[in-house]
C-alpha cells in the first residue's frame, strides 16, 4: 500500500490560540472527539531523537548521485535546491520514498540509475557513522536516555498508560532499527500494542495499514484512536478515520520548547487538531483532551 502523498487540507489558522498558561496551540475544538482507547506514535523526531540531523545527511548525498546528471545549465546550487526541495517534500514517508525519487531525477536526465535499495542501503550506511556513538553511549550508560528523548516522552507515556490506552509506535524507519532504538531508549515496555516499521518490500508497511489494524483487531472505530507525530503521514492518515491529530512540531536539534516553524505549518495543513513543541506539557494536554470527550 502506497503512503499517501502531502496534501493541505487545513489553511493556517489567522491568529494562535493556546491553551491557556501552556504553549498547546488548538487548532481545531473537537466536538467530535470520543474517549482515546489507542494512541499511535512516530518515533523519529517525535519520541527519538537518535536520528537528529539525518537531513545533513541525505541531502548532499543525493545531490552527489544526481550532479553528473546534471543539463541544461544545472549547477550545484539549483541541484541542491532541487534534491532538498523533494526530501523535503517526501519526509514522512518511509525513506525508500526519497531514494525513488532520486532514481526518477536521474532517469528523466537520461541516466540508469540503481536500484533504489542501493541508494537506501548507502543513506544508512552513512546516517549509521553519524549516529553510532550516540547509540554506544546509549548502550554504555554514558548517556541517559532523556538526552536523547523530545522532552517529555516518558512522561506522556507513562500517563496515556495510565489512562488504560493502548500504545503503538509507527516508523518510516527499518523495522528492526526502530525495535533496537526503542529499546535503547527504554520505551518496549510502553509500546504495549507493538512496534511497527518498514519492510524490504515498500508495500508491506504503511502507517495507515496500522491504523486500519489497530481499528479492525480491537472492534473500534476511527474515534478510538489518537496520533502524535512530527510527519503529515501519520496526521493525514489519523485524520481520514476520524481519529485525533496531535502534532509535534519539534525543535529536535534544540530542544528549545518552541515549535519549529516548518514542522507547524505543514502538519496544521495536514488536518491537525493540536499543535505541541513537545512533551513537556503533557498532563495539561491529557487533560483538555480528556475534558473535551
Amino acid at each position: 500500500m502506497n503512503e499517501r502523498d502531502y496534501t493541505p487540507v487545513t489553511p493556517l489558522p489567522g491568529e494562535v490560540r493556546l491553551l491557556p498558561g501552556t504553549s498547546i496551540e488548538i487548532i481545531s475544538s473537537g466536538s467530535s472527539w470520543k474517549r482515546t482507547q489507542h494512541a499511535l506514535f512516530d518515533f523519529d523526531g517525535t519520541l527519538s531523537l537518535i536520528r537528529e540531523g539525518w537531513v545533513d545527511i541525505m541531502i548532499p548525498m543525493l545531490v552527489d548521485y544526481l550532479m553528473p546528471w546534471a543539463a541544461g545549465g544545472e549547477t550545484s546550487e539549483s541541484i541542491t535546491v532541487l534534491v532538498r526541495d523533494f526530501v523535503t517534500e517526501l519526509t514522512g514517508k518511509q525513506t525508500i520514498y526519497q531514494m525513488m525519487r532520486l532514481a526518477d531525477e536521474i532517469r528523466r536526465r537520461g541516466g540508469e540509475p540503481l536500484d533504489p535499495l542501493e541508494y537506501k542501503a548507502d543513506y544508512h550506511e552513512r546516517l549509521m557513522k553519524r549516529i553510532t556513538s550516540r547509540r554506544e553511549a546509549l548502550l554504555a550508560g554514558s548517556i541517559p536516555p532523556d538526552e536523547m528523548l523530545v522532552p517529555g516522552s516518558f512522561e506522556i507515556l507513562r500517563e496515556l498508560r495510565d489512562r488504560g490506552v493502548t500504545i503503538y509506535i509507527a516508523s518510516g524507519t527499518d523495522e528492526n532499527y526502530v525495535i533496537e532504538e526503542a529499546r535503547m531508549l527504554g520505551l518496549v515496555e510502553y509500546a504495549n500494542g507493538g512496534i511497527y516499521g518498514a519492510q524490504v518490500a515498500r508495500g508491506a508497511f504503511s502507517k495507515e495499514m496500522v491504523i486500519r489494524r489497530i481499528i479492525k483487531d480491537n472492534d473500534v472505530d476511527g474515534t478510538a484512536l489518537a496520533a502524535f507525530g512530527d510527519g503529515y503521514v501519520e496526521i493525514a492518515d489519523c485524520k481520514a478515520v476520524g481519529g485525533l491529530a496531535v502534532a509535534v512540531a519539534s525543535d529536535e536539534a534544540g530542544c528549545s520548547g518552541i515549535c519549529d516553524s516548518w514542522k507547524r505549518e505543514r502538519l496544521i495543513g495536514a488536518g491537525a487538531d493540536i499543535v505541541i513543541p513537545d512533551f513537556r506539557e503533557s498532563a495539561a494536554l491529557l487533560d483538555y483532551i480528556w475534558d473535551r470527550a
